[in-house]
């Protein structure tokens, strides 16, 4: 049996590749229902999310072989290619967005950005995602 913290890990991981995920509303009701384990559930989410956005990572490096970035990224986020080309490794602070988060660290393992500062950027801005859900949660900020 998967524990909670178990779980949020993994939905956090998966939510951060291409498939859909949704651990924002998992952490929000583990932080409901415990909150005086909001840190750890706030770190365990963003590990989780930051693996999973390093798997996209690896697979822009790997694919950099067999395909272009504007093949990586069929469809209607090549507007993203040259953003994230112009502010380069800063551009994965952004890694957390909906919709284009996914696409930041394929582009960035394909242009071949820094493993070591990529994952730093990705970790810093999902761990603020994820801190802003839980302290928002927790009623110490407020709904905008």
């Amino acid at each position: 049996m998967l524990s909670a913290e178990g779980g949020l890990f993994a939905s956090a991981f998966v939510s951060a590749t291409l498939a859909p995920g949704g651990s924002e509303l998992l952490l929000g009701y583990l932080v409901q229902s415990t909150p005086d384990t909001w840190l750890s559930l706030v770190i365990i989410a963003t590990i989780g999310n930051t693996l999973g956005s390093l798997t996209s990572y690896l697979l822009g490096r790997l694919g950099r072989r067999a395909k272009s970035p504007e093949e990586l990224i069929e469809g209607k986020h090549q507007w993203l290619i040259p953003k994230v080309q112009r502010y380069g490794v800063w551009s994965l602070l952004l890694a957390w967005l909906p919709l284009i988060g996914d696409a930041i660290p394929l582009l960035a393992g394909w242009f071949r950005f820094g493993m070591l500062s990529s994952s730093l950027l990705i970790f810093i801005g999902k761990f603020f995602r994820y801190l802003v859900i839980a302290l928002t949660t927790l009623g110490i900020i407020s709904q905008f």
